[in-house]
């Protein structure tokens, strides 16, 4: 009885995480479905109907998509923003994070009180002071810029995950490292980056997430020629009516991306929100 129990009890989690899950997936199937519709069809109604009526499917709207250059542009854009910063951002927090969890020097926990205060600090309130210097350094309206301002406020999180994460390894396993001969450097790239790589890969996800769907940003500091995915679709929506055949298309690549990215590294995603809730 106790094993039929538990049978119908797991039964329904799976039944209910089945449901979810396809509640979760639909917005995407519909979006990718538009994307295969021509406008006629699309102005003629929703697009469950192409579900009953497969013709209506095509690829030619993402050709038409390939020959547009405002979206094209915006795509690369939005990569050249991205992975940038998201490199930059796990690289830099990882050393600080390090730092602040094993070396000893003058102010560390002063300093780390600093960064962990900049948390609180919201985004909207710098945009007006770091535009004006940017625009004195000739960075305003440039992927350089972007990417700057996109890193220094992705900074304050990231260390103060990764310390955390770093301040939870055994001392024991770094002391013996120690007394084996190894440097700091050596200790950091051969034993902590591998150890807390589910705190890396997490991290990752959410920097590359915030930066790809970023708008407010890129609309205020990315010119017509830097500007992302998120700022190109924004302005073909002005136009839906005429240009549905590529904003559509534009719209599923901009969230399929980051679907992709998400599903590659789940598996140390979810070690990394784990790690530190058992002994």
């Amino acid at each position: 009885m106790n094993a039929l129990r538990r049978g119908l009890g797991n039964g329904l989690v799976q039944a209910f995480l089945v449901l979810i899950g396809f509640i979760w997936l639909t917005p995407l199937a519909g979006l990718f479905l538009s994307s295969l519709r021509s406008s006629q069809d699309t102005a003629g109604g929703g697009w469950w109907t192409a579900l009953a009526s497969p013709r209506q499917l095509s690829f030619d709207n993402y050709s038409e998509l390939l020959g547009n250059s405002g979206m094209t542009r915006a795509f690369w854009n939005t990569v050249l923003i991205s992975v940038p910063t998201t490199f930059l951002v796990v690289v830099i927090a990882a050393l600080a994070g390090y730092a602040f969890a094993w070396l000893d020097f003058p102010g560390r926990d002063n300093v780390f009180l600093l960064v962990v205060a900049l948390l609180v600090v919201p985004v909207q309130i710098g945009l007006l002071p770091v535009a004006k210097l940017f625009g004195q350094l000739g960075l305003f309206g440039t992927i350089p810029g972007v990417v700057l301002f996109h890193v220094a406020y992705g900074l304050p999180f990231a260390i103060f995950l990764l310390r955390n994460y770093f301040a939870e390894m055994p001392k024991e396993m770094l002391e013996a490292a120690r007394m084996d001969g190894g440097g700091e450097w050596r200790i950091f790239t051969r034993l902590v980056l591998p150890v807390g790589r589910p705190a890396l890969a997490s991290l990752a996800i959410f920097q590359f997430l915030w930066v790809w769907n970023d708008m407010l940003v890129a609309l205020l500091f990315a010119d017509s020629s830097a500007q992302p995915l998120t700022v190109e679709l924004q302005s073909q929506i002005r136009q839906f009516g005429s240009n549905i055949d590529v904003l559509a298309p534009g719209a599923f690549l901009s969230l399929v991306v980051p679907v992709i990215v998400f599903f590659a590294f789940q598996r140390h995603f979810v070690q990394g929100v784990m790690a530190g809730s058992v002994k």
